[in-house]
C-alpha cells in the first residue's frame, strides 16, 4: 500500500495543496466542539467520556485527510469513526439492554457481517449509493429505536432523531459531486457539520439514559 498517495475525491479540492479544501478542513472544528462539550456533560459516565475523546479524534482524522489528502490520512480519517460505532454499540448492548460483557462484545461484534451484507445492497440506492459504507449505520440506529420503544421510548426516541440527522448528513455528503457545478465548494462541509452535531447528540441519548436511575433495560442479566 502507497500511504502517501494522493487522493482526490471532493469538489472542493482542485489541487495538491494543504489549503486546497479549506472549508472541508476548518468544519471538523464541528466534532471538536461537540465533543468538548459533550466531555463536560458526561462525568460519571464513563464509556459517553471515552466516546467523547473518539469524537474528538474523528474531528483530528478528518482535518488530516482533508489537509493532506493521502492514504495514510484516510485511515486516520476512518479509524476513528469505525472505533466510535464499535464502542457505541458496545455501549447500548451492555448498558441498556442488560447484556454482560463478553455477550455485549459478541453483539457489537455482529455489526461486521451486518455491514458486509448490507453495503452491497445500498450501492444500489440512487445518490445515496455513493455513502453506501455509512447506511448501515443510520438503518441499524432505526431498528435499535424500533426494538426499545416500547420499553426506553424517550431513548428510542432520541435514536429516531440521530438517524435523522445522520441520514440528512449523508445526503449533503452523497450531494458533493453531483452538485459540484452548481456549489464549487462542494456539499461535504454540511456532513462535518451535521455529523458533529448528531455524534454528540448520540452520546446525550446515551448519557441521559444511563444517567438517570431506573431506565436501564434489563433483559439478559442472568446470562
Amino acid at each position: 500500500m502507497d500511504v502517501l498517495r494522493q487522493i482526490d475525491g471532493y469538489c472542493e479540492r482542485v489541487g495538491p495543496d494543504y489549503w486546497a479544501e479549506p472549508v472541508n478542513a476548518v468544519t471538523n472544528a464541528a466534532f471538536v466542539i461537540a465533543a468538548l462539550i459533550m466531555w463536560r456533560r458526561s462525568a460519571g459516565v464513563p464509556l459517553a467520556r471515552a466516546l467523547s475523546v473518539i469524537l474528538a479524534l474523528i474531528g483530528v482524522g478528518s482535518y488530516l485527510f482533508h489537509t493532506h489528502a493521502q492514504v495514510w490520512a484516510a485511515i486516520a480519517d476512518v479509524a476513528p469513526i469505525a472505533g466510535f460505532i464499535l464502542l457505541y454499540i458496545f455501549a447500548i448492548n451492555r448498558d441498556v439492554w442488560g447484556m454482560r460483557t463478553g455477550w455485549a462484545l459478541g453483539a457489537t461484534a455482529a455489526f461486521f457481517p451486518y455491514a458486509a451484507a448490507t453495503v452491497p445492497l445500498f450501492r444500489e440506492v440512487p445518490v445515496l449509493g455513493v455513502s453506501a459504507g455509512y447506511l448501515p449505520v443510520p438503518v441499524l440506529i432505526l431498528i435499535y429505536a424500533l426494538l426499545l420503544w416500547r420499553r426506553a421510548p424517550a431513548l428510542a426516541l432520541g435514536f429516531v432523531i440521530g438517524a435523522a440527522l445522520l441520514f440528512l448528513s449523508l445526503t449533503a455528503r452523497s450531494l458533493d459531486d453531483v452538485l459540484c457545478a452548481q456549489i464549487p465548494v462542494g456539499t461535504h462541509f454540511w456532513w462535518h457539520i451535521l455529523n458533529g452535531i448528531m455524534l454528540g447528540w448520540m452520546i446525550e441519548v446515551y448519557r441521559r439514559h444511563v444517567a438517570s436511575p431506573g431506565r436501564g433495560v434489563q433483559v439478559s442479566s442472568s446470562t
